[in-house]
């Protein structure tokens, strides 16, 4: 499909690190369904090696296939795009937006819960970064320099068109941006890159015009369209969906293998059946 089409190209990508559950099967076949008469990928996000088995690759094509789904071989698997990921990181670099990070997860919360005003503020990269690293070049953490990147975006600050459950244009905010996303994770020693900066790179070079995803990352799509102004490439249309949540009101987890898609099948349910579980 040509990039200049009206078709939709969108994407499926699971991490292989355990069991799809029910939730995966809404993402998937929203995804799919929304590509319609366009194309639909699916790419593997294995970037955590420590985590990632094959036999849960395996289960994940059985369990989509099963459901109904198809997608062109060979997929995209990130494990194998390293080199790719560490151009973006050298481009992010020469912008000068990018420095090294020596801080623990215990040191951010450590940080973080010494005497200041105000909570510390839970945002899309998980407990905002206070800064301690930023202007050092020591560490195996490569962080993103939120205040550096928007001045050189300058104030007319990208956004996004979202068709899902919050339509409408976003436009980044630097106030926000600062605030509740501050310096981005964009790679670890032990995974090469980190999400925020994957997603993007693999999203432009597999041509996806509509991301589909939960609505739990909708404030994460405004750390990517910063990156993508930064590395010039496309943003694509977004459309964030409902979640499947427990009786408990929370979003579904790999480790809740009662709502396995292979637990179900297992149990004798049908594609349609799943279908009607999940409200489709």
């Amino acid at each position: 499909m040509a990039c200049g089409s009206k078709l939709r190209r969108t994407r499926f990508a699971p991490s292989p690190t355990g069991p799809l559950h029910l939730g995966h099967a809404l993402a998937a076949i929203i995804a799919a369904e929304r590509a319609d008469p366009g194309e639909f990928l699916l790419r593997i996000e294995d970037l955590d090696q420590s985590r990632a088995r094959p036999q849960w690759e395996a289960q994940i094509f059985d369990d989509l296939h099963w459901l109904g789904l198809d997608w062109p071989t060979p997929v995209l698997r990130q494990s194998e795009r390293m080199s790719l990921y560490q151009q973006a990181l050298d481009k992010l670099y020469d912008l000068g937006v990018t420095y090294r990070c020596s801080c623990s997860r215990a040191d951010i919360r450590a940080a973080l819960d010494a005497p200041q005003e105000g909570a510390p503020i839970l945002g899309p990269d998980g407990l905002v970064y206070p800064g301690t690293c930023r202007g050092k070049q020591d560490g195996d953490t490569i962080r993103l320099d939120m205040a550096r990147a928007l001045d050189l975006l300058g104030p007319n600050l990208p956004g996004f068109d979202e068709s899902g459950t919050q339509p409408g244009h976003y436009q980044a905010n630097q106030d926000w941006l600062l605030t509740h996303c501050g310096d981005v994770v964009l790679a670890r020693r032990d995974m090469g890159a980190a999400y925020h900066l994957a997603v993007v790179v693999d999203d432009a070079a597999q041509g996806i015009t509509e991301v589909t995803r939960g609505e739990d990352l909708f404030e994460a799509t405004y750390i990517h369209v910063i990156l993508q102004a930064l590395l010039g490439l496309p943003t694509p249309a977004y459309h964030h969906h409902r979640l499947i949540r427990d009786a408990a009101g929370k979003r579904l987890a790999k480790r809740d293998d009662a709502r396995a898609i292979a637990t179900y099948r297992a149990q004798g349910a049908t594609p349609a059946e799943i279908r009607a579980k999940i409200g489709l």
